[in-house]
């Protein structure tokens, strides 16, 4: 199965950059993943809330063109699920109907409200709001889990 990570904006942690290269690294094996970061929109300081529209909008955009199959939304909204449950998902029943599912995690102003919902599902981490490469982050493990939940491995307790 092909999975593609897209995410809008640059990832400038050094630390948090070198952690999604250990996921991706660990993940090679296990599936076709793709991790994809389109560039976020321009801004002005203090943009309006017209302008932040008109950005996201924009990223919406290029991020259709760069998804593929299975479309998750990662926003704040969205509902949240156990590992298991998106283990299930994942290695189950997605391979049954589809090649390929897309992550997208948006910019520091999230996604397009239109582009939400088109996604076939919204999924939430957690009610919380964390920085945009630690999601990247977090997402990996989770996707790097749910392939160790189907092999029955020790990794997940």
């Amino acid at each position: 199965m092909q999975i593609r990570l897209v995410t809008v904006g640059k990832l400038r942690e050094p630390h948090l950059t070198q952690a999604l290269e250990a996921y991706e690294k660990r993940l090679r094996p296990l599936c076709d993943l793709q991790c994809i970061a389109l560039p976020a929109q321009r801004l002005s300081d203090k943009p309006s809330r017209k302008e932040i529209d008109r950005a996201l909008a924009a990223e919406a955009q290029s991020i259709r063109k760069a998804a593929r199959g299975y479309l998750i939304a990662m926003c704040i909204e969205g509902k949240s699920c156990t590992s298991e449950a998106l283990s299930q998902l994942l290695t189950r029943e997605l391979p049954q109907q589809y090649s390929a599912v897309t992550f997208v995690i948006g910019s520091s102003f999230g996604l397009d409200p239109v582009l939400k919902q088109e996604a076939q599902r919204r999924l939430s981490m957690s009610p919380m709001t964390f920085p945009h490469a630690l999601a990247c982050v977090m997402l990996l493990e989770q996707i790097y889990r749910c392939y160790q939940i189907d092999r029955g491995t020790g990794y997940h307790k």
